[in-house]
């Protein structure tokens, strides 16, 4: 008897040591103020009060646990992700220049004439440590138009330039250059107000330089003088007729007689010789740009000692962004292009023309943009 009052001593004394202990886990867990990271939608949590802190310790900032935006912006710009950088420089430039004269009842006489003269320019250059590749293509053309007599041409260029150039290191400016250059025009040329014989047309003549040399380029200056000892140089005649002329410095055809041809005169001229090219930009001022580029040839299979000259100068007055005015001139030297040449009745040549200067001069104010 008295063993079993006992173990119901013993029973009732362990089931109460439990219950308090159990009571005294769920006190301990309910003291943390915990927010849980994922709560599901029937989850019931209980929490208690935060409990109020009498003592802030100095330099303390209180933070609340609700999130709050009132101190954050939006993104003015979009997002720009990291691009890797590029070693090619790309320009375009557009330009277009006009000029107008007109009268009404004046007095000393005039006729009404509008110019326009268009420029088109592409730039893609790539630089990465020992390699330079330039390349430049130019467009232009420009009319105009007179009271009294039909719309001429004052300008016609179509000029493709590449020069591909290696150094052997990064300290010297001067590169290992192959360099080619094509030139010709858009359409026919005509020695005014004679329109119905062309003196030029696309391709008649068009001139190609392929050659091998070295340049030099210094770090951070636009300036490049390129020299080629054996440059070979290519003029093309496609135009038959101004082929039979001999025009341009190609072999002429054979004609009888009665001045039928009997051999069609040759389509190309090839020279090899020796090319000096410089192109060269600076700013004199703030708002203007001096632009030079010159090209010096002589051959050596026909006529050696005659240079060949192409010189430009340009100088660009820059008003604002898109308004500016230039000043420019363009001298051409050639010594297969001929001028007066006179003919006979029958066809023959009484005398042979001779080479001249030629020599053209621009002022014109207009609209440019750069992108």
């Amino acid at each position: 008897m008295k063993y079993l009052i006992a173990c119901n001593l013993l029973q009732k004394t362990i089931s109460i040591f439990f219950c308090i202990l159990f009571l005294n886990i769920i006190q301990a867990q309910n003291s943390f103020s915990i927010i849980p990271k994922t709560i599901n939608i029937d989850t019931v949590i209980y929490r208690p009060p935060l409990i109020k802190i009498n003592n802030i310790p100095n330099g303390s900032n209180l933070i609340t646990a609700t999130p709050s935006f009132n101190h954050t912006k939006a993104l003015l710009e979009e997002f720009k992700r990291f691009k890797a950088p590029s070693f090619w420089k790309k320009e375009n430039k557009l330009d277009l220049k006009l000029s107008e004269v007109a009268f009404v009842n004046w007095n000393a006489g005039g006729d009404n004439s509008v110019s326009t003269s268009g420029n088109v320019e592409f730039h893609r250059n790539y630089k990465f440590r020992y390699l330079q590749w330039d390349n430049n293509l130019r467009l232009k053309y420009g009319l105009n138009a007179q009271e009294g007599r039909k719309m001429r041409k004052t300008d016609d260029e179509i000029r493709l330039s590449s020069t591909f150039g290696f150094r052997k290191d990064t300290l010297t400016s001067w590169y290992y250059s192959v360099k080619a250059n094509f030139n010709t025009q858009f359409s026919n040329g005509y020695k005014y107000p004679n329109r119905d014989v062309p003196i030029s047309r696309f391709m008649a003549p068009g001139y190609v330089f392929i050659g091998a040399g070295t340049s030099y380029i210094p770090e951070g200056k636009k300036f490049n003088f390129y020299f080629s000892p054996f440059t070979h140089k290519a003029t093309y005649v496609l135009d038959q007729y101004l082929a039979n002329q001999g025009a341009f410095g190609v072999k002429k055809a054979v004609l009888d007689s009665e001045g039928n041809v009997i051999k069609k005169g040759g389509k190309k001229y090839m020279e090899l010789g020796v090319l000096i090219t410089n192109t060269w930009e600076t700013k004199l001022d703030e708002n203007i740009l001096l632009n030079n580029r010159i090209n010096l040839y002589t051959d050596y299979l026909h006529s050696i000692g005659n240079v060949d000259i192409d010189w430009e100068l340009n100088l660009n007055l820059k008003v604002n962004q898109y308004v500016n005015a230039t000043i420019g001139t363009h001298i051409i030297y050639d010594d297969d292009i001929k001028f007066d040449e006179e003919k006979a009745t029958d066809g023959s040549i009484i005398k042979h023309g001779e080479t001249r200067i030629q020599f053209k001069q621009l002022l014109g104010v207009g609209i440019g943009y750069v992108f």
